[in-house]
């Protein structure tokens, strides 16, 4: 693979500006397909063979009308103190408001309280559900504008009124403050690192072609494919993370050959023929997880791991050919400036630059200090995770709705007002799907659900049934005592489904439970079930692409109990932050509650990949080392004298960018920024800078034996570049010549 990588990257070098026109092409018909394409719909979660989503598909059947009805919002109105919703000027103040909500001529209806008994028993709060003819991301500026002017009326009567509902839905569009923040500290990272502004620049501006494509076809494919805006946003964070990382860690390698004596397309080639072999492999694990995302079953997930694999898969490509295409374009000025300095103005000259004289850098003191207290070092690191990971032992998973929305949003405000006004169980109701096609009597078998259902603990009230047309089919709802969140639902939902069995064996009937927060409850359990299975599969994979790498038994095994580590102090995290509320107020977080059902298996498949990145660019270099002669400990040494830095500077960004997407609305993507900017820096710095030298140093030679069976059997994949040392540097005469490549610790 070496080989092969390294003649992609002369031939991009050589072909830059082929190269860079096919890129510039890519990226403007990405945009371009972007714009024309129509706009996505934000589809809820589904989970295919769930009893929750097996009665949506049966009210699909069998209430065909209700698939026509559009998006939906209810406004939600309270008396001012010391009145009622009853007297006679709030009555007009809500029949004025509902007579103009319909601005733009999507209203299909929009009930009156007073007429529906939407008022609650003190009378001070009641409520209208007003349906459009069109899904909220087709309604008019009109319409909405309507919707929140006919609000702006009942206020000026002197009512409360707060807006909830799917109408005033929207995507969630990155570019805010604090993404754009992110990537600053990126940018001034990448300087720090690389000591040059044109080296940075590259960095960036590769990793915004990728990103920008990969946005644009995940926009383009929105409609056709269902694609949600979550779905881009998680292609831009991962796209714009691991495009900078692998740019960052070319452009590295690109500079050490420099300073080796290759020219230009000399050291293009190298650098792509021995980091980018590592950007492959690293790149292929992160795509294997994502897309292994899919075995769970969820759509929405499924869509998810591909729109991020597809961005990861693109910033691989970039890296490895539009980067050294760069290189020919901006030629020494990639170098630093200390380099272009000491070779003089104009002059293409590189020196081979000799190991420093005076006092080693932190990363060379760094694995010193490793290497004379592995055990200290060990010991502490792994009981320090330990005990970040503790809360993870009392991880409860769920979806968000409403309530997790900042106050300030006048969603948020119309759930509080519904839960004061109705009881916090009415913002989660239950729907009971009686299929009575099969049943002896289909009148009895719905009553007597209607009373089972009625008598169980918990439940708040049941509402009348709702016949199909048929009439073979029955509807429903239910409303629990307590929030849609809580574990008291979820276990009444349990109940519901286990006192209900009764009436089925009584009666032929079929009796499902669905509803948005039963649908929520199922997920959950789901994702709770495939957790353990899931990670099983991605450690066994991370086992046998480290021992394929490396060669090595012992190294794999550490990797993947460092990646346990890591992924149980990032869980520990979301926990304390998203459950107990710990920091929650200076990430913004105003409502605690479960952690994200999707987030643990996104987070193991997203952080697999991520970790294997760290251990790949950090390892090779040591087991370069090694295999050219050098002491256990000198490999070390040696790994993190040349890659420590960058492997710091890489994982910086990561989190920068991880961190910048914290800022946003969406609970999803608060979520996933947090759990993925905790996973990255305490696998990059905690695991991968000091639990992995320390074992390395107390396993000594061990480290790296691999059975002769395994020898054998498992390929040679030449992560290091083992076989380009036929490909010698260019010379050049003078005192800039070329000097020949000597093992590590023989010269």
């Amino acid at each position: 693979m070496a080989t092969f990588l390294y003649r992609i990257g002369r031939w991009a070098f050589r072909r830059r500006r082929l190269v860079g026109g096919l890129w510039l092409g890519a990226l403007v018909l990405a945009v371009a397909a972007a714009a024309l394409a129509p706009a996505g719909e934000e589809e809820g979660l589904s989970m295919p063979g769930t009893e929750s989503q097996q009665a949506f598909d049966l009210l699909d059947e069998r209430f065909p009308e209700s698939n026509s009805q559009g998006a939906e919002a209810r406004l939600v109105f309270r008396a001012p103190d010391g009145q009622r919703m009853t007297a006679q000027r709030n009555r007009a103040a809500v029949e004025d408001t509902l007579g103009s909500v319909d601005g733009g001529g999507q209203v299909a209806s929009a009930s009156d309280p007073y007429e529906t008994g939407a008022v609650s028993e003190d009378g001070t709060i009641a409520y209208s559900t007003v349906t459009y003819t069109a899904d909220a991301v087709d309604l008019t500026g009109p319409t909405k504008s309507a919707l929140e002017s006919a609000a702006d009326r009942a206020r000026d009567a002197g009512l409360t009124v707060e807006i909830g509902g799917s109408a005033l839905d929207s995507e969630e569009e990155p570019g805010g403050t604090t993404e754009i923040v992110g990537v600053a500290v990126a940018a001034v990272v990448l300087v720090l690192a690389l000591g040059s502004l044109v080296a940075a620049g590259l960095s960036l501006l590769t990793a915004v072609v990728g990103v920008a494509i990969s946005f644009g076809l995940v926009s383009a494919l929105a409609a056709p494919l269902g694609l949600t805006s979550t779905v881009a946003i998680l292609a831009l964070m991962l796209g714009l993370a691991v495009g900078i990382d692998y740019a960052l860690f070319i452009t590295s390698r690109f500079r050490d050959e420099r300073a080796r004596g290759s020219d230009p397309e000399e050291a293009a080639g190298r650098a792509v023929g021995t980091a980018g072999s590592a950007v492959v492999f690293a790149g292929a694990t992160v795509f294997i997880a994502l897309v292994g995302l899919g075995v769970v079953g969820i759509p929405e997930l499924t869509k998810m791991g591909l729109g991020g694999a597809g961005a990861v898969a693109l910033a691989v490509l970039v890296a490895l050919t539009l980067v050294p295409a760069l290189f020919g374009f901006f030629g020494r000025r990639v170098l630093s400036r200390a380099v272009r300095r000491a070779d003089g103005p104009g002059s293409e000259r590189v020196h081979r630059v000799a190991p420093a004289a005076g006092r080693p850098g932190i990363g060379t003191r760094w694995a010193r200090f490793v290497l004379r207290r592995p055990g200290a070092v060990l010991l502490t690191a792994v009981l320090g995770l330990g005990a970040v990971a503790l809360p993870a032992l009392s991880l409860e998973l769920g979806l968000p709705g409403d309530e997790s929305k900042s106050v300030e949003t006048t969603e948020r405000r119309a759930y509080d007002l519904l839960s004061e006004g109705f009881g916090p169980g009415f913002n989660g109701p239950l729907t009971v799907v009686v299929d009575t096609s099969e049943a002896t009597d289909a009148r009895a078998a719905t009553d007597l659900v209607v009373r089972t259902v009625r008598g169980v603990d918990g439940v708040a009230s049941v509402g009348d049934p709702v016949l199909s047309r048929t009439k073979d089919t029955a509807v429903l709802t239910a409303v629990p005592r307590t929030a849609p969140n809580s574990g008291e639902t979820k276990d009444l939902v349990q109940a519901i489904r286990d006192t209900v069995s009764g009436v089925e064996a009584d009666t032929g009937a079929t009796v499902l439970v669905t509803g948005t927060t039963a649908l929520n409850i199922d997920i959950s359990e789901a994702m709770s079930d495939a957790l353990l299975p899931y990670l099983a599969v991605v450690i066994g994979l991370a086992v046998l692409l480290l021992m394929v790498v490396f060669r090595s038994l012992l190294v794999p095994v550490k990797a993947a109990l460092g990646f346990l580590l890591s992924v149980g102090a990032a869980f520990g995290v979301l926990v304390a932050v998203f459950q107990w509320g710990w920091a929650a107020d200076l990430l913004g977080i105003e409502q605690t509650g479960p952690v994200m059902s999707l987030m643990p298996i996104l987070i193991i498949g997203i952080v697999f990949g991520l970790a294997m990145d760290y251990e790949v660019f950090l390892l090779t270099r040591m087991r370069e080392a090694y295999v050219h002669g050098a002491s256990p400990g000198d490999a070390i040494v040696s790994g993190f004298r040349h890659s420590g830095r960058v492997v710091a500077a890489a994982a910086i960004i990561m989190i920068s960018v991880f961190g910048g997407f914290v800022g946003m609305s969406s609970p999803t993507i608060q979520t996933m920024g947090v759990g993925l900017a905790a996973a990255v820096a305490f696998d990059a710095f905690v695991v991968r800078m000091a639990i992995a030298p320390a074992v390395l140093a107390l396993l000594g030679h061990r480290a790296w034996w691999l059975p002769r069976i395994l020898n054998r059997v498992l390929p040679n994949v030449d992560i290091e570049g083992e076989a380009l040392s036929g490909h010698a540097p260019a010379a050049t005469t003078g005192p800039g010549a070329a000097v020949p490549h000597l093992p590590v610790g023989r010269r």
